[in-house]
């Protein structure tokens, strides 16, 4: 087919790639995101505790320490644990605040780093020292922002500790708080949880989230740390999940006893950093998985555009049908995803979010190619 040809049926050209964007959308709905919507945890047979080595690294964080810690330090766990906070550098009042807690509850160890680590960047170097340190062969991972939504955390992320197991992704969420602001990063948080922990389901894990995070050490030192990125300032939780997650040693818990919540940005300018600061490692995932997202961001990116444009010069009637199918589709299984991760109070938004994200894309691909900073603080 010649040039003119192709001009004057590029009307059917344009609904075409409509429907084919469709398609790949309902597809990753069905095939993935619904995976998480109608997950059901399998009961073991057969219980048991675990030790537990709860890792926490801070650096300047004494209000969020203060804010946090007891709801680590007061969990109900009976099995041996302790809780392991990594001081590093700080120059506020966090060390006389760890030492506050050290003396009511024995569980708890704090390492003071008074030296930057070179060669390391960012949380790495903390990190691999507070789980060198660890006594117990389960490393439990969460940040001093974070506070556990129950005290139950432990327990319930320990109990997914059977058979192959060596990695389980939790779920770390946000508070919510008034404002639109507040419902738009929850969102946006949920939707990345959506990705990650459906994937794990699909057999195909390719991050977790520091926030709520375990692993036992033994994976953790047969893959030398952090040391095939270490020159990389983010990616103590996502690139390595990457890089050690498989089908065989992989769970997720959306336990709502196991889920940590933290405070959200206040404003507009601190969340977009925050985002753009955590989509830098993206370019460092294995192939596969770069193309499993970016086909996904791609047609979703796609989606709307193409939608007003099949209605405008094709046929509106079919082209909103083609929009119904996948609106329903949509609602039914984000609907239950919402539901199983405690955020069904954003379901009447979602169309109104699922708009949005064609600004997101906008706003939050060009960190994908940009040089991330040398610090996690």
């Amino acid at each position: 087919m010649n040039l003119p040809n192709l001009l004057v049926h590029w009307p059917l050209i344009l609904f075409i790639a409509f429907c084919v964007v469709s398609f790949i959308q309902l597809f990753y709905f069905l095939f993935f995101f619904s995976r998480l919507g109608f997950y059901k945890a399998v009961q073991a047979d057969v219980t048991q505790t675990h030790p537990v080595s709860v890792v926490i690294c801070a650096r300047d964080e004494a209000r969020n320490l203060a804010e946090n810690l007891p709801g680590v330090l007061q969990q109900d766990y009976k099995s041996t644990h302790e809780i392991v906070v990594v001081n590093d550098n700080s120059f506020d009042e966090s060390k006389y605040i760890l030492e506050d807690f050290r003396r009511t509850h024995k569980q708890l160890q704090v390492v003071e780093l008074t030296q930057e680590a070179t060669g390391v960047t960012g949380k790495k170097f903390p990190l691999s020292i507070g789980i060198r340190t660890a006594r117990h062969e389960i490393v439990l991972l969460t940040d001093s922002d974070c506070m556990p939504a129950s005290e139950h955390w432990i327990e319930s992320m320990q109990g997914n500790y059977t058979g192959d197991t060596e990695i389980v992704l939790g779920y770390g969420g946000f508070h919510k708080k008034e404002g639109f602001l507040n419902k738009l990063i929850r969102w946006e948080t949920f939707h990345s949880a959506l990705q990650y922990l459906s994937y794990a389901l699909a057999g195909v894990p390719y991050m977790g989230v520091g926030r709520n995070l375990s692993y036992k050490k033994e994976v953790f030192f047969r893959h030398k740390g952090f040391a095939t990125h270490n020159n990389i300032p983010g990616g103590d939780d996502d690139l390595f999940i990457n890089t050690a997650a498989t089908k065989k040693n992989t769970k997720i818990n959306i336990d709502k006893e196991s889920f940590t919540f933290s405070n959200p940005a206040t404003n507009w300018k601190q969340w977009t950093t925050q985002k753009k600061r955590h989509y830098t490692t993206g370019k460092y995932y294995k192939p596969f998985h770069k193309f499993l997202l970016g086909l996904y961001a791609l047609s979703h990116f796609l989606f709307y555009p193409l939608l007003i444009a099949a209605c405008l010069v094709y046929n509106w009637h079919y082209a909103l049908m083609i929009f119904a199918v996948r609106l329903i589709v949509q609602v039914v299984v984000y609907g239950k995803s919402l539901q199983k991760l405690g955020e069904k109070d954003l379901l009447p938004l979602i169309l109104f979010f699922d708009i949005w994200m064609f600004f997101y894309y906008f706003i939050f691909a060009p960190a994908l190619i940009r040089k991330p900073k040398p610090t996690w603080k």
